[in-house]
């Protein structure tokens, strides 16, 4: 990436993601939303929309907005687009979680919020899409990694779409009878395209390339990651399309859903093939930080596999959805978003800074960005307080989830800071870290004179 454009407002997104992170696990520690209150009351969608848009999509935003011109080599279409998107997102967030809070009943403020955080969602991803599309339409064929990330799109926009309706569907009169049957019955389809399709989906696109980056390992592109890509995309179609094609029908999407289940674990099998693989053959001996806890997230994934299999087995499927999707949001989606952006701060500040003179001065590594050993211990808490969650999840128990989730918040809100150090630099002193010709960069954004 030496010599790559540095995204302008990607810190931007980061800092906002952060935030909606933190606070979803306060609430949670705070006994707010489920498990204490049902999974559909509208307490739960807050926290889930929080985490959800608020934390993920705005990280992976953020994340695509560097890494697709990377991906392809291309410039991105416009960086100047990605701060009314960020605006807009973060609008429509914030009407989407007052609109919940009418629900709920705790804020009494009428009319409803929700069609207009609807609109200003769909307008902020659509700028979104419509830019990194456009960066992806420039490139032809397109590599392996970005083939995911064209998928992940074209999932977000299914997402954003149903999103949309059921907006609506909850806040105007509608009598359409389709809409109110998506609106009724197509909130598993929601699910998958937003939580499969969008965050899974780009996130296993990503970690090929960076995983192999990080770790000097040889990039993947034989017949397995394809298979992978392939497979993934069918359980996609199945259970999305196939799905609203059994609405049509007037017929239970069970089928769409079971058929695209099966695809998706012989994908996720093979997916934990080929990153087994990437470590195996890594040539960097001493695994850093980030890629070590990234392990830990695959873990998750691989458990909460496991555990779908053996809740379908004994019919529990249903009645613990909740605990094997928060194994999925926070073991693996912000296990693995917290371990890569423990790199990336670093990578991206250190190409800020550093990679302008580099050969005209003495620099430091990216390593002497962070302090490892530091981190370590809270990234180590962070997943245990996950796992302990889960636990208390599947044992019915609301007061050692609400520990563990306090713990959560207490081991992110640590790496926060380690990030925050990271990118003012605190970790490196002397004439050879901080050169007169650097200076401390910005916190949120990317010095002009460097993208």
């Amino acid at each position: 990436m030496l010599g790559a454009s540095l995204s302008r407002w990607t810190m931007s997104y980061f800092a906002a993601a952060l935030c909606a992170l933190i606070g979803a696990e306060a609430l949670m520690a705070a006994g707010y939303g489920f498990p204490s209150a049902p999974l559909r009351a509208p307490e739960t969608l807050f926290l889930v929309h929080l985490v959800v848009i608020g934390w993920l999509s705005l990280l992976l935003c953020g994340a695509l907005l560097q890494f697709v011109p990377v991906l392809i080599a291309r410039p991105l279409h416009s960086d100047a687009l990605s701060l009314p998107a960020l605006g807009l997102l973060l609008a429509g967030l914030g009407g989407l979680l007052g609109g919940f809070l009418q629900l709920a009943g705790t804020l009494d403020l009428h009319p409803s919020l929700l069609p207009y955080a609807a609109v200003a969602l769909a307008a902020g991803f659509g700028l979104t899409l419509s830019n990194l599309g456009r960066t992806l339409s420039a490139a032809r064929p397109l590599p392996l990694a970005a083939r995911f990330v064209r998928v992940a799109l074209l999932s977000l926009a299914a997402t954003v779409t149903l999103g949309l309706i059921f907006a609506l569907a909850l806040s105007l009169p509608i009598s359409n009878w389709f809409v109110l049957m998506i609106a009724g019955a197509a909130l598993p389809l929601h699910v998958v395209a937003g939580i499969g399709g969008w965050l899974t989906f780009a996130a296993i696109g990503v970690s090929y390339r960076l995983l192999a980056m990080f770790m000097l390992a040889p990039e993947l592109e034989g017949t397995r990651p394809h298979m992978v890509l392939r497979l993934g995309t069918a359980a996609l179609i199945v259970t999305i399309l196939g799905g609203l094609g059994l609405l049509l029908a007037a017929a239970p999407i069970s089928l769409a859903l079971l058929l695209g289940g099966l695809l998706s674990l012989a994908a996720l099998g093979i997916y934990g093939t080929d990153i087994l693989q990437l470590y195996r053959e890594r040539k960097r001996r001493i695994v850093e930080l980030n890629s070590e806890m990234a392990a830990f997230a695959l873990t998750s994934l691989a458990a909460a596999a496991v555990l779908a299999l053996i809740l379908a087995g004994f019919r529990h499927f249903s009645a613990q959805i909740g605990a094997l999707g928060f194994l999925i949001l926070f073991g693996w989606l912000t296990g693995l978003g917290l371990a890569k952006l423990y790199k990336i701060v670093a990578f991206l500040t250190w190409l800020e800074c550093y990679g302008p003179i580099l050969g005209k001065a003495a620099t430091p590594r990216v390593q002497d960005l962070v302090a490892e050993r530091q981190a370590r211990g809270w990234f180590f808490l962070y997943y245990a307080a996950t796992w302990a969650a889960t636990a208390a999840l599947l044992a019915s128990s609301t007061l050692m989830f609400r520990l563990a989730a306090a713990a959560m918040t207490a081991a992110t809100a640590a790496i926060i800071v380690q990030l925050v150090r990271t990118r003012r630099l605190s970790n490196i002193s002397g004439p050879a870290g901080l050169p007169g010709c650097v200076h401390r960069p910005r916190l949120l954004i990317a010095l002009p004179e460097s993208g």
